[in-house]
């Protein structure tokens, strides 16, 4: 059967669809919106299969488009060299004309449009590799998955890539629609093996259901209706299994006991305390997942305190029940004690709280991701440090392998373990993902450098605990006579670190004072023998100097360090260790070409002719301190530095 020309009929549809809304009037209209259920789905897959002018020819079948936009498509279409009558759709989708020159989608963009079965949310997301980070921001959220193959070139490798980020943001409904069928003539033996080798690749990703539809989004094959051109192909067109997928529908087997549990379920993060008056107190939120009334009794997860709900209070009314997604204000019938952060639960089925677990991690970031790198982690509204203590493995998206990484790189997909300074309310990601899902944030840039999904907690979290010891660190304090501090000294190599430490701890010592020196050369000959020079290493490095000074200050010592410590952020992590109060960063500020001219150890030498790969200051980084307490320079005498740190120290 001979393809329709769609562009032919354009008017002769916009005109039907007037004339049917204008006879059941717009109220019905909006009726009927509001009754249609939402589907949330993406689109991914490689860069060129289509992904942006699938999504123009669903919003063009769907009569979502005004008659200006048709007539710039249509002109925009001849002008970028569309063969005869056919409309380019990726226009609509990528934006204007002259953005569309540079022929790639970047960000994440998100199309809305209905049928008279559904509404939809699409997320359009760019398939280049360096922009994976956009795609699972779009998966975050959708319901199912329509990911986009060229019938020409196959399975790539980003198209293994988004689907396993799929099955990992947990999508279960995923449609591989094997697209610009046109090119390879409508060939069944094409779309067949496409088909086999995907189902293949993705057996073991967990997908509820995994369909394949043969199309064309330029031609508009299968995507609403057959076009004679795959006989052969009798399933679903692409709008007909949107608008009848059910992304509840699932084959594992649910119980009594399951569906009760899911009743009682109650997640509500507390927003915001809302305190108009004295006389009114409640706890602003959405609830994320459940229901609540008046009546039920709730949890604080933190405090484990309880309480009664006596009304749910929102801008026009209160409600008699709230459901998910309802954002609302809470009051209950006594005070509790709860803050922004905290997670509220019903008190028949408590949520569990941790500060290490396991997580498949998304990179996010061209920084390196490291191990004992302190970052800021955020799930749901709770905000704690954080840091990867160990990376287990990375995953290798082209054959599932696991193999052995000491660091993360942008787009890297691996499970680590996480450990958190403060416990978290958390569930595992297949069970909430609103309670199993995070994000971590560059502590200094504020940038988010990964996504994670937690997949169990460690045991550890429920085994260790901290035992109450009956001295204390005043005790050892007032025994020793003066207060436990650190002097962190860093600087680069040749600086001064060791020789004004030194310095420091003959006066300190001829005082009285209880001291020790921790010196880089010296700790790795002992404690940190098995660590190199690495970026990696290097944190390492410091995250274990800073737990033992943290120790010696707990025993009441006044400690100095000599490191180089180049990284900001590994300086900052032992100044949140240690404590602020505790902690006097010491910059020994020995430019660099007077470090070389003492050379002392011989390492510039060696760095400059190529020996030493990672030498601080010539071929690795170091980040000069931003507000240390006291910068040692070398206009002055030893002594005159000595009396400065002294009195700092005493002060």
């Amino acid at each position: 059967m001979p393809r329709q020309n769609k562009s032919a009929g354009i008017e002769t549809s916009r005109s039907s669809r007037r004339k049917t809304t204008a006879a059941t009037g717009i109220d019905a209209y909006f009726v009927e919106q509001q009754n249609q259920d939402l589907l949330r789905f993406i689109t991914c897959g490689s860069v060129d299969d289509g992904k942006s002018t699938l999504i123009g020819r669903l919003l063009f079948e769907a009569q979502q488009l005004f008659d200006d936009q048709l007539t710039t498509l249509q002109s925009d279409s001849k002008r970028f060299g569309t063969q005869g009558d056919d409309i380019d759709f990726a226009l609509l989708v990528d934006g204007l004309a002259a953005e569309r020159e540079q022929g790639i989608t970047i960000d994440v963009a998100y199309r809305f449009f209905t049928t008279t079965r559904r509404k939809f949310i699409v997320a359009d997301t760019p398939g280049h590799e360096q922009y994976t980070r956009n795609m699972v921001t779009g998966a975050s959220t959708a319901d199912a998955a329509v990911l986009l193959v060229a019938a020409r070139a196959g399975i790539l490798t980003q198209t293994k890539r988004h689907a396993f980020l799929c099955s990992l943001t947990g999508i279960k409904h995923v449609v591989l629609a094997v697209n610009k069928m046109d090119l390879v003539d409508f060939k069944q033996s094409v779309f067949e093996q496409i088909s086999d080798d995907f189902k293949s690749f993705a057996k073991d990703f967990g997908f509820e259901s995994i369909t394949t539809i043969p199309v064309s989004a330029l031609k508009g094959d299968n995507i609403t209706e057959r076009l004679g051109n795959t006989a052969w192909y009798q399933g679903l067109t692409l709008m007909e299994y949107l608008e009848t997928v059910d992304p509840t529908t699932t084959t594992k087997t649910i119980t009594e006991s399951t569906i009760e549990a899911q009743r009682e379920k109650l997640i509500f993060p507390v927003q915001w305390v809302n305190r108009p008056h004295a006389d009114f107190r409640g706890f602003s939120g959405n609830v994320v997942e459940g229901s609540l009334k008046p009546g039920d009794e709730i949890r604080v997860t933190a405090s484990g305190q309880t309480a009664i709900v006596t009304a749910l209070v929102t801008m026009g009314r209160d409600l008699p029940e709230a459901r998910t997604g309802d954002a609302i204000t809470i009051t209950l019938d006594r005070e509790i004690d709860a803050s922004r952060g905290d997670v509220i639960s019903s008190a028949k089925s408590p949520l569990q709280m941790t500060d290490q677990f396991e997580a498949a991690i998304v990179w996010m970031h061209l920084d390196e991701g490291l191990t004992g790198r302190s970052y800021e982690l955020k799930l749901a509204c709770q905000w704690t440090s954080a840091s990867i203590t160990n990376i287990k493995y990375r995953i290798d998206v082209n054959t599932l392998a696991n193999e052995a990484c000491r660091k993360l790189g942008l787009n890297d997909i691996a499970v680590c373990n996480i450990s958190t300074t403060k416990p978290v309310t958390f569930d595992t990601y297949e069970n909430s993902p609103a309670l199993g899902s995070f994000i971590l944030v560059d502590r200094f840039t504020h940038a988010t450098v990964a996504a994670g999904m937690i997949r169990h907690n460690l045991r550890r979290a429920q085994n260790v605990h901290v035992q109450a010891l009956t001295i204390s660190r005043e005790d050892r304090e007032r025994l020793n006579g003066h207060k436990g501090k650190v002097i962190w000294f860093t600087g680069l190599s040749g600086a001064g670190k060791s020789t004004l430490a030194n310095a420091l701890e003959m006066e300190l010592h001829g005082r009285g004072l209880r001291t020790y020196i921790l010196d880089g050369d010296n700790i790795r000959k002992g404690l940190n023998k098995d660590l190199g020079f690495i970026d990696a290493d290097r944190v390492e490095n410091i995250r274990r100097i800073a737990e033992v000074a943290k120790l010696m200050t707990d025993a009441g010592m006044i400690v100095m360090t000599a490191f180089i410590s180049p990284f900001r952020q590994e300086r900052e992590m032992a100044r949140d260790l240690i404590g602020a109060d505790n902690f006097l960063e010491v910059y020994v500020s020995t430019p660099l070409d007077i470090c070389e001219q003492r050379d002392i150890k011989g390492l510039y030498k060696q760095a400059r002719q190529g020996k030493i790969p990672n030498m601080t200051g010539i071929n690795s980084r170091y980040d000069v301190p931003s507000n240390p307490a006291y910068v040692a320079s070398t206009d002055q005498s030893i002594e005159v530095m000595v009396r400065a740190l002294v009195d700092l120290i005493a002060g």
